[in-house]
């Protein structure tokens, strides 16, 4: 038995379209034909003729309604009747039968959720958005989703507020028209569980030795991320063409301890820095009057000289220097 999870994806059909202007000459022609005819059976009393000149009329009227435009980047689902006949991909002025649904089907409960949130985003076109989202023509242009900071664990189990900025566009209009219910909504929130699941997948800034982080390997988690985001909404049709993290911090009720531990681990790498170069240049002084033959210093000397270069080097107040007026020993 086939279920749902093993139909096939829907397959895009190319269609095409008559020219606009050719059918307007055409349909304006016949309304003008059928108010002749309407006039000159009126005129001659012929029933027959005036029942053809209506009926001519409303052919005309029907037959205009079939006109479209398409922009560049722009596409027009074919649907008769229930049955996807083709996307005509072509921009321009164009005619195709008048029966060709201007919506598409949708459950009513993703209509009125849609309108939910525009009403929220404040006052815009509501019917032009909804159109834009349940009617045939559909966009290709590559379009923004700006997803909201999202409150995740990372690997470690650190609280973390992550976003992330996904900029995508239809490629199959079959698949987006017919395979989900409102792909908009689809990619909106597949992008937010793909998120949640790259977060938890990597360490904040402390993981295991060589392995990436959110913090420090921002490329190869973006291009994580767009991988998944991809494999995902395969089924939409859609592409994702850049998936890049906007904000990434820890929580505020773990953001002070987590800043401390920063500072603290700088503090120390740079201690390491300055005892390392410190001892280096102990190293270098001792070797220096040793070789030039400048004083012939035992190991009590040597080793008070060590600890006082030492304080010099590594302290962070300025040293007042002591000078010896009697002999070295």
């Amino acid at each position: 038995m086939t279920t749902r999870a093993d139909k096939a994806p829907t397959a895009e059909i190319p269609a095409a379209a008559l020219s606009g202007w050719f059918m307007l000459l055409v349909n304006l022609a016949l309304l003008f034909a059928s108010v002749a005819v309407f006039i000159m059976s009126a005129a001659s009393g012929l029933f027959a003729g005036v029942l053809l000149g209506v009926l001519l009329f409303l052919l005309a009227l029907i037959l205009l309604n079939g006109h479209f435009t398409l922009q560049p980047n722009e596409a027009r689902v074919l649907i008769l009747f229930g049955e996807y006949r083709g996307t005509v991909h072509a921009s321009g002025f164009h005619w195709a039968n008048p029966f060709y649904a201007r919506r598409r089907g949708g459950a009513l409960i993703t209509a009125v959720a849609a309108a939910g949130e525009h009403a929220k985003a404040g006052p815009v076109d509501l019917a032009g958005a909804l159109h834009a989202r349940f009617g045939t023509k559909i966009s290709l242009r590559a379009q923004t989703l700006n997803g909201d900071k999202l409150k995740v664990n990372d690997k470690g189990g650190n609280p973390i507020e992550i976003a992330a900025i996904v900029i995508w566009r239809v490629e199959d209009t079959a698949r987006a028209v017919f395979d989900v219910e409102d792909y908009a909504a689809f990619v909106r929130i597949q992008a937010e569980s793909a998120l949640r699941h790259l977060a938890s997948s990597y360490a904040y800034d402390h993981g295991e030795e060589h392995e990436p982080t959110l913090r420090s390997s921002v490329d190869e988690v973006s291009g994580a991320l767009q991988r998944e985001l991809q494999q995902r909404l395969q089924q939409a049709g859609c592409v994702v063409a850049e998936a890049r993290l906007t904000h990434l911090a820890y929580a505020p009720e773990i953001a002070q301890a987590m800043l401390r531990r920063q500072q603290a681990e700088a503090i120390i790498a740079a201690r390491q820095k300055i005892v390392h170069g410190a001892v280096s240049m102990v190293q270098m002084a001792l070797q220096d009057l040793a070789d030039k033959h400048v004083v012939a210093l035992d190991e009590e000397r040597k080793a008070a000289m060590v600890s006082n270069l030492l304080v010099v080097l590594c302290g962070e107040a300025e040293v007042s220097p002591v000078v010896n007026a009697g002999t070295l020993y």
